[in-house]
């Protein structure tokens, strides 16, 4: 099968490219890009004013399998995905069971295969049932195809456990992703602590809490002399604290996501839950440290932490409902109507932070829009309005705060291995 992307503004962070052109898919591989290319046979797909991109990545999903599959699963998750743009997820360990041992592993990876209509990579826990005491099978996982190891949704307490799971994986070249967050200070707070907690009379979530939990790790892993990754960095000194990090040489990356780079604690409000969000939304000062760190470089990619939960679990007070939303089929909207088309971050930044830049965090073979590389791209219309309608999602989780908002910037196709998965927001079986 050929196709011809014509005449699309081709965006290529890796490379620093960034131009009008051609680009020619043929079995599965990207042929040729240039200008005004005129292959045989190839089905044609005009791409005038539209953005042309690697397949977007987004390496911070919960893709609920095994055990929650009321909530997502592999299919509705990855058809998700595409619908938003990806082609390239990786789902956390944090399911029923934790997925902790290369058995199941490599079921999912299987999974995958039979389900999915985009790329799933696994996170494998970090340690046994994400208990924090012993580590988990890391050799075992990472020889079955675990990209990087999480105990996400829990801060490992031990520094002597999480040293030893840098030292282990140092060994295999293998990331720990960080959910950085020390548990005393935050014990039941629900919200991020400050003046809207205090008028609100909810129980705050210091961001000091962060900020202390950031240092401990990027600490340690300088100390083995291993890989960290900060996984949904919200706070500004915890930005600082990464910044200072890399300029020491240590080897720390970390990531944002679209609700820290966009919203503001002013936006909870008791009666509504798909505000509540672990780490809480901050303020503004900690949404510019973002925006900063994004573009000097501190932070290396953009990811969702997508969260479906079912619709009764969300329908509660907000002390009970757990945190997160569903982000996969709204991010591309959200960062280009809330960043770019405000001038606050450019396109190709927004582009490299959700392709270059995690593949290159994850060691991934993976976006580039280059000759010989899989045909993993997203089409993007940088102006197309539209309004977000949990009714039209594919992820089985409704509960955003986006509802019901007008947004400009959509992927418009998506395709994985030269074969297009989803046109004008349809997913294509």
């Amino acid at each position: 099968m050929k196709l011809m992307l014509k005449g699309g503004r081709i965006i290529n962070p890796g490379k620093n490219f960034d131009q009008i052109g051609d680009v020619l898919i043929e079995n599965g591989k990207i042929k040729e890009i240039g200008v005004d290319l005129k292959p045989e046979d190839a089905t044609i797909i005009e791409a005038d004013g539209l953005v042309v991109t690697p397949g977007l990545i987004d390496m911070h999903v919960h893709l609920r399998e095994p055990g929650q599959e009321a909530k997502e699963d592999f299919s509705s998750g990855s058809k998700a995905a595409a619908a938003g743009g990806y082609t390239r997820i990786a789902c956390m360990p944090n399911t029923k069971p934790v997925v902790d041992n290369a058995i199941l592993v490599n079921g999912l990876k299987e999974r995958a295969r039979q389900a999915a209509v985009v790329h799933i990579d696994i996170i494998g826990a970090l340690t046994k049932n994400q208990k924090g005491t012993e580590l988990a099978e890391v050799g075992d996982m990472t020889q079955a195809g675990a990209v990087a190891f999480s105990d996400d949704g829990h801060y490992v307490q031990s520094s002597k456990v999480l040293l030893n799971g840098l030292d282990y994986l140092r060994t295999f070249d293998k990331r720990i992703i960080s959910h950085a967050e020390e548990t005393t200070l935050v014990e039941d707070g629900i919200m991020n602590e400050g003046y809207r907690s205090a008028m609100l009379g909810m129980k705050g979530r210091p961001t000091v809490a962060e900020d202390i939990a950031v240092a401990r790790d990027i600490l340690l892993a300088e100390y083995a002399d291993a890989k960290i990754h900060i996984a949904h960095i919200s706070s500004k000194n915890a930005v600082e604290i990464v910044r200072q990090a890399k300029k020491r040489g240590v080897k720390v990356t970390a990531e944002v996501t679209p609700q820290h780079l966009t919203m503001t604690d002013d936006l909870v409000n008791a009666f509504n839950t798909s505000t509540k969000v672990n780490p809480p939304l901050r303020s503004k000062e900690h949404l510019t440290a973002m925006l900063e760190g994004l573009k000097d470089g501190t932070i290396d990619a953009i990811v969702t932490d997508h969260s479906p939960h079912a619709y009764e679990e969300k329908d509660v007070e907000y002390n009970y409902a757990p945190s997160g939303f569903p982000g996969l089929e709204t991010a591309v909207g959200i960062l280009l109507t809330d960043l770019y088309h405000e001038g606050k971050l450019d396109l190709p930044k927004i582009i490299e932070k959700m392709t270059y830049g995690p593949a290159q965090t994850f060691d991934l073979n993976a976006g580039v829009l280059e000759v010989g590389a899989a045909a993993d791209v997203t089409i993007i219309d940088p102006n197309l309005n539209w309004t977000v309608d949990a009714e039209k999602f594919y992820t089985r989780g409704t509960h955003s705060p986006f509802v019901g908002r007008q947004l400009k910037g959509k992927a418009v196709m998506t395709i994985v291995d030269g074969k297009i998965v989803m046109k004008d927001g349809k997913i294509i079986d």
